[in-house]
């Protein structure tokens, strides 16, 4: 461990400032997707028959997420905070232990599982996920989080901002809400929700992002300024149209050691008696784990320029997340998605964007919460609106049609799966259809890597698919800055399309950062 904490310190001394132009602004984008996330995850999580809310759990695991998981993790666009798949696991944990005080111990404990499981390297289990299954779950998680957010674009906040699941904890199904939401319509809500979704239309366009104004400060907090502008001016001036309080960002306000105290949860260590303890801790510490091993492969993919996230090394910064989390009252945080694709979004070019969007939720709570309490929902809504549209688009779907049947199916059932059932589930039943496929189109394959004079060749087999990914990846990934490099895949019959990304992304990218020379034989790659 000492050596990791040497290597962080190394980290943050160097590259604190290397890239602060685009991490900073980023991670403002980052703040703003994550902040009403947090509130409602932390709400949604605590609320539990016989308990009273503690909102403040969610930020606390975002700032943890942010900061130290963000220190520790070597993913380059990923960020980490509150997850809405635990959240069901977070209220059956309080209340089969009856304490959240007592969950708070588990939460401690499935963290030092999660370090265990990367020091047994689990992680490999992400370098198996098929790439039609991966974007198919982005696909899903972008279309979710359109159909979520429209209710709360037009004022309809019944249900938490962040809820994932198709059936919601108000009764209703992603689809009906929609109705409800149209049917219970607020003109001034909606109105600043159009607005707020024109202007990011509108700022997307090249000849707006030349203009100096969005140099410095993002498009995405230009629209929040206006937003939340329109709505200070019709309430001031008493305008029918304005806002009510409920429909606006509410965050705790720390104004006083007490207030202080009065949030703050801590571990109650005499559950370590308790069997059910355990088994809570092991339920959390492999959920969490497999939602962070699906986000870093499908944040992997998106990156621009290829980096690749060693899984083992996340699972222990988010092992070391959760633990400091129970320790201060949080919830289980994970890599998430969202945030991450929010962050690639806002043009962040080093995980310290992960590490400022942490330390604005510090001055969020600290010093600015009347301020940021004056932001309109419907303009937050907006914006994860724009995120999910950038994870599913018409493009998308074409090039997964394209490839074929054995990678079109497996895509469009893992979309369904989850919008009907939830993450793990719907990448469980996408994986179940991708597997078939793959053994359909016989899943033998190897590579042997052969070391040259002039540097190394690796000579594909015959037959290479995704059970091979690992360790192809592997190889590629420990290869050293300057090396001369053959791929060789004359006497391979057929090179599966992820085998066929990975290579050409390592070509294309990766080498060129690492000074890698690349000589391709073979007829697979274009």
């Amino acid at each position: 461990m000492s050596y990791l904490i040497i290597e962080t310190n190394l980290f943050f001394v160097k590259n604190l400032f290397k890239s602060w132009r685009e991490d900073l602004p980023s991670s403002i984008v980052v703040f703003f997707v994550a902040l009403p996330l947090c509130l409602g995850i932390g709400l949604a999580s605590t609320s539990v028959e016989g308990f009273a809310p503690i909102p403040i759990s969610g930020l606390i695991s975002g700032i943890i997420g942010g900061v130290v998981v963000g220190l520790l993790s070597n993913s380059r666009l990923g960020v980490s905070g509150p997850a809405a798949g635990l959240i069901t696991v977070v209220i059956s944990s309080i209340s089969a232990l009856g304490s959240f005080n007592g969950f708070l111990l588990a939460l401690i404990l499935a963290g030092i599982l999660q370090v265990i499981f990367a020091a047994l390297r689990a992680g490999i289990i992400a370098n198996y996920l098929p790439t039609g299954v991966i974007k198919g779950m982005l696909a899903a998680i972008g279309i979710t989080l359109i159909l979520k957010e429209i209710p709360h674009l037009i004022g309809y906040d019944k249900d938490y901002v962040g809820d994932e699941a198709f059936f919601q904890q108000d009764g209703h199904n992603t689809l009906t809400e929609i109705l409800y939401a149209v049917k219970a319509l607020d003109p001034g809500i909606a109105m600043i929700g159009a607005v707020s979704l024109g202007l990011i239309v509108l700022f997307e366009q090249p000849k707006f992002k030349k203009f100096i104004v969005f140099k410095y400060i993002p498009s995405m907090l230009w629209v929040i300024i206006i937003g939340t502008l329109i709505n200070v001016v019709l309430t001031a001036t008493g305008h029918d149209l304005h806002i009510a309080k409920e429909h606006l960002v509410q965050i705790p306000q720390l104004t006083s050691w007490k207030s202080i105290q009065l949030q703050m949860h801590f571990p109650d260590f005499s559950f370590i008696y308790n069997p059910k303890i355990y088994i809570v801790a092991l339920t959390i510490a492999t959920i969490a784990s497999l939602e962070t091993l699906l986000s870093v492969e499908a944040i992997d993919r998106l990156d621009p320029e290829k980096a690749i996230t060693n899984p083992n090394r996340e699972l222990m910064a988010q092992g070391v997340g959760n633990t400091i989390a129970g320790l201060l009252g949080g919830i289980p945080v994970t890599q998430v998605i969202v945030r991450s694709t929010a962050n690639l979004n806002g043009g962040a070019r080093s995980k310290m964007s992960a590490v400022y969007h942490g330390l604005w939720l510090v001055v969020a709570i600290v010093f600015i919460a009347p301020v940021l309490n004056l932001i309109p929902l419907a303009t937050l809504a907006a914006i994860l609106i724009s995120v999910g549209y950038k994870l599913t688009n018409v493009k998308l779907i074409k090039a997964q049609f394209a490839k074929g049947w054995d990678q079109f199916i497996p895509f469009v059932a893992t979309i369904v799966a989850i919008l009907f059932t939830d993450l793990l589930k719907g990448i469980g039943i996408g994986l179940v259809i991708a597997i078939f496929y793959i053994i359909k189109r016989n899943f033998k394959g190897n590579h042997e890597v052969i070391t040259t004079e002039n540097g190394v060749e690796i000579i594909l087999g015959e037959n290479v698919n995704f059970l091979n990914i690992a360790s192809i990846k592997n190889t590629l990934m420990n290869i050293p800055n300057g090396t001369h490099v053959i791929i060789n895949s004359t006497r391979s019959k057929s090179l599966d399309y992820d085998i066929q990304e990975l290579l050409t992304d390592f070509i294309s990218v990766t080498s060129k950062t690492k000074n890698i020379t690349v000589l391709y034989q073979g007829q697979h790659l274009i």
